[in-house]
């Protein structure tokens, strides 16, 4: 019988035959497992073989670095992650990821284990939204565990899985806007309209200075954004995004109202927080909390979250006509490329869509007409 001009099988005392081949490294290999038949061993020999001459071949000592030593390097390397971002990446690593797959190697980690730890994790009750991001997560580490010829392909394969399905989130009436507005500590009441009537987030309003608040245009430009980590400090920082850099109009009738909160309560420097707490420290969620649970006590309403004011403020202006491209435009949530595009035209449309809103809010606030027993005080009512 000739002798094979590639690789090497022999037979094992247990009957079953063991396959040896030379990688392009120069390195005698053995293969991941044994075959029952000769037959078999040739076959998967005939194919690396191919696989070297395709240039295919991956190092196999190269996947057997643990899940979590190619993960935890994975996230420091990441160049310009926000503060917040790392601190999402390295709470999903070490709290739905390592666990399960943190011992074994890149090699090793197939569908099915992805498979039973995303149906472990949500019958665990962990959020679904929560295991979207690890799932996310995990799917890029092995994106780029492919590019550096760890592994052949990526093994996070199912359909949807990083897919957030978060709940619709309640939207308040105008009239409830301006109630929960009047609800709450003077301070705070242009903070509640202007996340509505702005369409601003809780990091740009806690981030907002004076220099950048425009009350002969009734404009406020959106530059900075906050950001609280889990230690207690506050970064401030650029918005994630250059859509996010915007100049947003105000609605005329909250104009007046601005003006006055800006004299009696915004910090005096050009580089003074528009929005500071009762001792002028910078706005934080946690402390905010009892502000805006007190708040929705007085307004009598439940269930509401802060966020919830900037969605009811994009809902309203998609009701007063704006276009899906105005509304990712005062949104911030327009590409790059989309934000240049149309960057000449949306500062006037902005400025038709706040009116609008200032509309809207003008007739919530008129006062109902009276009754017609109410419109002659002196008379019989008949």
């Amino acid at each position: 019988m000739s002798k094979r001009r590639f690789g090497r099988v022999r037979k094992l005392p247990s009957g079953r035959f063991q396959v040896r081949y030379p990688g392009l490294d120069g390195i005698d290999r053995t293969a991941p497992n044994t075959f029952a038949t000769k037959r078999e061993a040739e076959i998967w020999l005939t194919k690396k073989e191919a696989e070297i001459h395709a240039g295919d071949w991956l190092n196999p000592d190269l996947g057997k670095v643990s899940f979590k030593e190619y993960g935890t390097a994975w996230v420091e390397e990441r160049p310009g992650l926000r503060p917040k971002t790392l601190q999402l990446y390295e709470g999903l690593l070490r709290i739905h990821l390592v666990p399960t797959f943190g011992n074994r190697t890149m090699s090793e980690i197939k569908e099915a284990h992805i498979r039973k730890w995303r149906k472990t994790r949500l019958d665990d009750g962990v959020g679904a939204v929560t295991v979207a991001k690890a799932y996310r997560l995990l799917k890029a580490i092995f994106n780029t565990a492919v590019e550096d010829g760890l592994i052949k392909s990526n093994p996070c394969k199912i359909k949807g899985a990083g897919k957030e399905d978060s709940p619709e989130r309640p939207v308040l009436t105008m009239k409830q806007v301006f109630v929960l507005a009047d609800s709450t500590e003077p301070r705070f009441r242009m903070l509640i309209l202007l996340a509505t009537f702005a369409s601003l987030r809780w990091g740009e309003l806690a981030a907002l200075q004076r220099r950048n608040v425009d009350l002969e245009a009734g404009t406020i430009r959106v530059i900075g954004t906050t950001t609280e980590l889990k230690d207690g400090s506050v970064t401030i920082g650029p918005p994630k995004s250059e859509a996010g850099k915007r100049v947003v109009s105000v609605p005329a009738m909250l104009l007046p109202d601005l003006r006055a909160h800006m004299e009696t309560y915004a910090e005096r420097s050009d580089d003074g927080h528009v929005f500071v707490g009762p001792k002028g420290a910078k706005l934080r969620r946690a402390n905010f909390t009892r502000v805006w649970a007190a708040a929705l006590k007085n307004a009598k309403l439940s269930g509401f979250h802060f966020h919830d004011l900037r969605h009811t403020g994009n809902t309203l202006a998609a009701q007063s006509g704006a276009t899906l491209r105005d509304l990712m435009t005062r949104m911030g949530h327009s590409s790059t490329r989309a934000a240049l595009i149309y960057q000449h035209t949306a500062l006037e449309r902005d400025r038709a869509i706040a009116d609008a809103l200032g509309k809207l809010a003008e007739e919530a606030l008129k006062p109902e007409d009276p009754k017609p027993n109410e419109q002659d005080p002196g008379g019989s009512g008949t």
